[in-house]
């Protein structure tokens, strides 16, 4: 057995609503296809792959990055302008970090949902 890519990031928000708009209009990830789960939710496409699926809780303590969970970011490869990307983030009043990682050279944007959960969306710089 060899893992070969992470498949998905799960999510829980009491704001499902608000997350799933956040992941497409900031994101660019599209709403679709979910299973029929005893829970309410949403599957976020990044073109074929369901990136992200939100899951709907009704308890504030179940969510967010103030719970115990250890996950720092999780992080997306982007393809395209990373100007436009951040011209969007504007656009969004989404505050941003942007670093230059020489050494891998990717041009890093560090953002955070609704939840407060940190993402890193990576562009390969020349």
């Amino acid at each position: 057995m060899t893992i070969t890519r992470l498949d998905h990031v799960n999510l829980r928000t009491t704001r499902l609503a608000e997350m799933t708009r956040w992941y497409e209009e900031v994101l660019g990830l599209s709403a679709g296809a979910r299973p029929d789960f005893s829970m309410d939710g949403a599957w976020l496409y990044a073109g074929d792959s369901a990136a992200v699926h939100l899951v709907a809780v009704e308890d504030d303590g179940a969510v967010g990055s103030d719970q115990p969970l250890k996950l720092e970011h999780f992080a997306f490869r982007a393809r395209g302008d990373a100007a436009d990307f951040q011209d969007r983030l504007q656009k969004h009043c989404i505050p941003f970090r942007k670093s230059k990682i020489d050494a891998m050279k990717l041009v890093a944007f560090n953002i955070w949902d609704p939840d407060g959960n940190h993402i890193h969306v990576d562009f390969v710089s020349d």
